[in-house]
């Protein structure tokens, strides 16, 4: 199954979190190993995890927070590709 960016993107705080099952993790990263742009923005995305990791002492967020980000990011993604393929 062909993954577009924007599934990538929305998905790898999943990826990042070790919330995603192996098939998921495995389209994900066979997507990447493909695609720059994703990688790329994965690597930024990795190194943001780290760094909230290690200002924030590994404070995991309360579920319903969690669930309203995962939310919000999604959205913001699937509008910025929306919009992005709107100007093309």
């Amino acid at each position: 199954m062909e993954l577009d960016c924007t599934a990538v993107l929305a998905d790898v705080w999943l990826m990042l979190d070790g919330e995603c099952d192996e098939a998921t993790r495995d389209r994900l990263r066979h997507h990447m190993d493909h695609c720059s742009p994703c990688i790329e923005a994965y690597g930024l995305e990795e190194k943001l995890k780290r760094l909230l990791h290690s200002k924030c002492g590994g404070d995991r967020a309360p579920e319903g927070l969690r669930e309203r980000l995962t939310l919000e990011i999604r959205k913001s993604v699937t509008i910025t590709e929306t919009i992005e393929t709107k100007e093309v």
